[in-house]
Order: C-alpha cells, then sequence, then structure tokens
C-alpha cells in the first residue's frame, strides 16, 4: 500500500509540474539567482559543485521525510 500513496504522490507532483511551470521556475527562482551570482562574483567550479551539493541535498530530504 505505500508503494501505491508513494507513485500517487510522485504522479501528482509531476502533473503539478507540467501544468504550471511558471510557478516551479518562481520557486526554484532564488536558489538559481544564488548560483548565478556565485557563477559571477566567485568561481564557475565553485557554482556548479554548489548546484550539485542543493539537488543531492534535495533529494536526500526527500528520501528522508518517508
Amino acid at each position: 500500500m505505500a508503494k501505491e500513496i508513494d507513485r500517487v504522490r510522485a504522479q501528482s507532483a509531476f502533473a503539478v509540474l507540467k501544468q504550471h511551470p511558471g510557478m516551479v521556475l518562481f520557486v526554484a527562482s532564488p536558489a538559481l539567482i544564488a548560483i548565478g551570482l556565485v557563477w559571477w562574483l566567485v568561481s564557475p567550479t565553485l557554482a556548479v559543485l554548489l548546484l550539485i551539493g542543493a539537488v543531492l541535498a534535495g533529494g536526500a530530504m526527500l528520501l528522508v521525510r518517508r
């Protein structure tokens, strides 16, 4: 039963992403601006590392929450 709930949640989240890409961009914009500023002011390498770290941290938060 738990796998069915997870599948439903994943499909719902994907449906929101498809229907409202502007909302998703609005939610992600502070992180994108921060990474852009790090790229411009500090180093592109550090910005790429921060982006990878943010993606991994987000994935870990989703997995740990369950």
